[in-house]
């Protein structure tokens, strides 16, 4: 077993080839193949949750149900013992969600006994998950919002597209591949045997997230990096900006790989973390210094911010005038619209802003970051 599971990918790895071989210690005809199967799919799952690591063992270890009892047993004893080197592992999940210890009960056996608890147990854990989607960031608990950042980190957001003007060659469209079409037929001695044609490119739209990290948004901004994060790792296309009383730009801190160094890098990288707001000369900082450079021309440029803003009302205002110009659609999310389908600005600086805004949202919660994903495809 290695002394440190939790270090890395290769020290799981190391557990899971561990656990395939306890099973073969069994008795169990656990081959190569199927650890190396068990090892792919935690890759794509979370190693730190029991349910999974169970489930994805159990369907790629074994293929026999007499097998389970024993599977059940192996598992227990590897995973669940006193001094287990995966105790710690576990723990974050534990730490994550108060009623994620439910989840440390391995699932039934046999399904006519228990899998009306099994049931009842993975039911209980999809209720938590939910009702944590929907409870305000301001109002979350540190340990809820660990759970919230892990669940953030596996979203993959779809950045909207538009057709070019630019053509390519295409099995079918509107357009004729002349060009193409001549050239294979010469092959053939001059006989067309097929038709090719023509039609336009489509291409990612820039996608730029605009963060408020005044202290009025503290309650929300560290969620909204996390968002901001998962945009970054879904599309090169993705610029992201934090401003409080300047503008800073920290896409490259998000370009690493851990969700934690990444998040850090970010954090040193802002000065005015928590302090005053001035939308108004950041986003004029934005259009002056990287709008007009061709950073979000075109694209869609998402503001977080709660419009508290002490400065100028007149600058903001021409900002987003300049800005409403240069990108396709300006989304303002603002944590104090929360689930109101009536809300109406009522700061100065949202009252400013509201004429230029294309989409206004919340971004309160979890479920309105997924909503916003789920819409985000559709503003091309």
């Amino acid at each position: 077993m290695p002394d440190n599971p939790g270090a890395g990918g290769r020290g799981l790895v190391t557990v899971l080839v561990n656990f395939g071989r306890a099973l073969r210690a069994e008795g169990l005809a656990v081959g190569s193949g199927d650890i190396l199967t068990y090892c792919a799919a935690m890759a794509s799952l979370d190693p730190t949750d029991l349910v999974d690591l169970y489930w994805a063992g159990r369907t790629s270890l074994i293929s026999r149900r007499d097998d389970i009892p024993v599977y059940d047993e192996v598992f227990r004893s590897f995973f669940l013992a006193a001094g287990s080197p995966v105790q710690e592992l576990l723990k974050i999940k534990a730490r994550a969600d108060a009623e994620a210890e439910t989840s440390l009960e391995v699932p039934a056996t046999e399904p006519s006994e228990r899998e009306p608890e099994e049931e009842t147990i993975l039911g209980l854990m999809a209720s938590n998950v939910e009702t944590l989607k929907r409870k305000s960031f301001a109002s979350c608990t540190p340990e809820e919002l660990e759970a919230l950042r892990r669940i953030m980190a596996r979203m993959r957001l779809t950045p909207p597209r538009r057709r070019s003007r630019r053509t390519k060659t295409a099995p079918a469209g509107r357009q004729p591949d002349l060009r193409r079409t001549i050239r294979e037929s010469l092959r053939t001695h001059g006989e067309m045997v097929n038709l090719y044609w023509r039609r336009r490119r489509v291409r990612l739209r820039p996608l730029t997230l605009i963060l408020d990290i005044s202290g009025s948004m503290a309650d929300y901004s560290r969620a909204l990096l996390q968002f901001a994060y998962s945009a970054k790792q879904a599309s090169a296309k993705v610029e992201v900006f934090c401003f409080g009383t300047r503008l800073t730009c920290i896409t490259k801190p998000l370009q690493t790989r851990s969700p934690d160094d990444a998040l850090q890098r970010a954090a040193e990288l802002v000065v005015d973390w928590e302090g005053g707001t001035r939308i108004g000369d950041s986003l004029d900082a934005f259009v002056r210094g990287w709008a007009r450079r061709g950073t979000c021309r075109g694209g869609i440029v998402v503001i977080c911010s709660d419009g508290l803003d002490r400065g100028d009302p007149e600058v903001l205002a021409t900002a987003m005038e300049r800005l409403s110009r240069l990108c396709h659609k300006i989304v303002w999310m603002n944590p104090h619209k929360g689930d109101d389908p009536d809300y109406r600005p009522q700061t100065v600086g949202m009252m400013v802003a509201y004429p230029h805004i294309d989409l206004l949202l919340s971004g309160h919660d979890l479920r309105s970051l997924e909503e916003f994903a789920e819409l985000l495809p559709r503003l091309g």
